[in-house]
């Protein structure tokens, strides 16, 4: 994409071929992982789908795939707010193995409340694929047992990260500039 296109990046974190190069070896874990099971990917819409698409596409064992929504709101700028499911699962996960795809793991607030959620409904196993994770954020700790790419305390766009619902088309990943990160 040409960079008159997109003057809201400052710079590209990772390339098309970077993350393709990521996801085929994440996915080489997963499916190490899980041979001979069947897994289910449940990914958090919006973010993910870019990610849990390609993620499922290279994945060697047998897989469903469900997605929910969240959404969250906070009485005050900037501060953890209150999630709740605004989508909820098609099929129940009693006995799956699961894992809960993610687009990025910030402070964990979000992350401990889908896990708490999610185990409650009696999973045989659940785990988390995230497909950015920014550790420097970290609140709450929580685990992750499969990630990307680690990155800095930055505002980023593309391949499925927005700001206000654009540049999720992006085939990598940019860092958007501070004035537009409002």
């Amino acid at each position: 994409m040409s960079k008159d296109l997109t003057p809201a990046i400052e710079r590209v974190l990772f390339t098309e071929e970077q993350i393709e190069r990521r996801i085929t070896e994440v996915a080489a874990q997963i499916s190490e992982r899980y041979r001979g099971r069947n897994l289910k990917l449940i990914g958090v819409l919006k973010g993910c789908v870019f990610f849990l698409t390609a993620l499922a596409r290279r994945i060697e064992v047998p897989l469903k795939i469900d997605f929910l929504a969240i959404s969250s709101f906070s009485t005050k700028p900037a501060a953890p707010g209150v999630v709740r499911i605004a989508k909820d699962l098609d099929e129940s996960i009693e006995g799956e193995d699961v894992l809960l795809v993610e687009d990025i793991v910030d402070t964990g607030f979000t992350l401990r409340y889908l896990l708490q959620t999610l185990a409650s409904r009696g999973p045989n196993s659940l785990s988390v694929c995230t497909f950015l994770d920014r550790t420097s954020r970290r609140i709450v700790q929580v685990p992750v047992e499969f990630r990307c790419f680690e990155i800095p305390d930055r505002f980023v766009i593309g391949f499925g990260l927005d700001h206000n619902q654009l540049h999720r088309n992006l085939s990598y990943v940019a860092v958007l500039r501070p004035e537009k990160n409002f």
